[in-house]
């Protein structure tokens, strides 16, 4: 256990899953006070690449990684995000883009694993932490986030388990998987719950990035189209400067962290109209 900007880390090296074979040693952090407010309950956020995502010596380049629980430290102090429970998965290694993506890429023939890694996360990871640890329940109460593949899955999952997350941080999405499935999927929704999503893109992603940006925006549009509301539960932001790592992934989550759990004085001031205009 490590203090962490007066929060805390805990490794849970005593996580264990039957549905995908394999140790993952789940990373927690616990904001500041959970210990001194024992009848206090919390709303839970999970994130894919946990490597990625706490600490600079596991990041798959050392020292850059999100900064998460250090920028929920600093933003719950600030009153600007709700005192909350942050969870990290660790990606299966070289199992990561097969567990990451709902279809089989007909162009390498490789992935399709998305379901059976949900059913990890709902079967066996979020009845875990909820018995280890003060959770509120509910969707409104649960997020899930990560980029890139993560991103991908995020929304994947998202919309084939609404009644589970119901904050999602879907950030650089990997849209272009199996010819856009994703975009096909959102369109093949039929229940009426809709997740408050933050979506986000930076403009200098990958070797095509006007292509990157197409796609997000297309997934931007699907989703407005199937009844998400701009400001409401739906937040789309282009960032001028941002590349496809985790330093982009960084600098956008004290904005996505205040969008999906906003505190008494969130500040979120990203230029969102311009966005959707693009």
């Amino acid at each position: 256990m490590a203090a962490h900007l007066e929060g805390k880390l805990h490794k849970r090296a005593d996580f264990a899953s039957r549905i995908l074979a394999g140790h993952r040693e789940l990373v927690v952090y616990l904001p500041p006070g959970y210990d001194e407010h024992p009848d206090q309950k919390y709303p839970v956020m999970y994130f894919h690449d946990a490597q990625n995502v706490f600490e600079a010596h596991t990041a798959f380049v050392p020292g850059n990684y999100w900064e998460i629980g250090e920028t929920a430290g600093r933003l719950i102090a600030e009153s600007r995000l709700q005192p909350m429970i942050l969870v990290g998965i660790p990606h299966g290694g070289d199992r990561r883009v097969d567990e990451f993506t709902p279809s089989r890429n007909p162009q390498n023939n490789y992935g399709g694993q998305a379901a059976l890694y949900g059913r990890m996360l709902v079967e066996e990871v979020l009845p875990f932490i909820a018995h280890q640890y003060r959770v509120l329940p509910g969707a409104k109460n649960t997020g899930l986030g990560g980029s890139s593949l993560g991103g991908l899955v995020t929304m994947y999952l998202g919309i084939k388990y609404p009644e589970v997350f119901g904050k999602l941080a879907v950030m650089s999405p990997s849209v272009w998987w199996d010819y856009r499935m994703i975009l096909r999927k959102i369109v093949s929704v039929t229940h009426r719950q809709r997740a408050k999503v933050w979506l986000d893109v930076g403009c200098h992603e990958g070797s095509n990035p006007r292509g990157t940006l197409r796609d997000v925006r297309l997934l931007r549009d699907v989703l407005v189209r199937k009844g998400w509301k701009a400001g409401i539960n739906l937040f789309y932001y282009e960032d001028p400067q941002g590349a496809h790592d985790e330093a982009a992934w960084a600098r956008r989550s004290p904005h996505m962290l205040q969008f999906l759990f906003p505190g008494a004085k969130a500040q979120t001031e990203l230029p969102l109209a311009l966005d959707l205009a693009g």
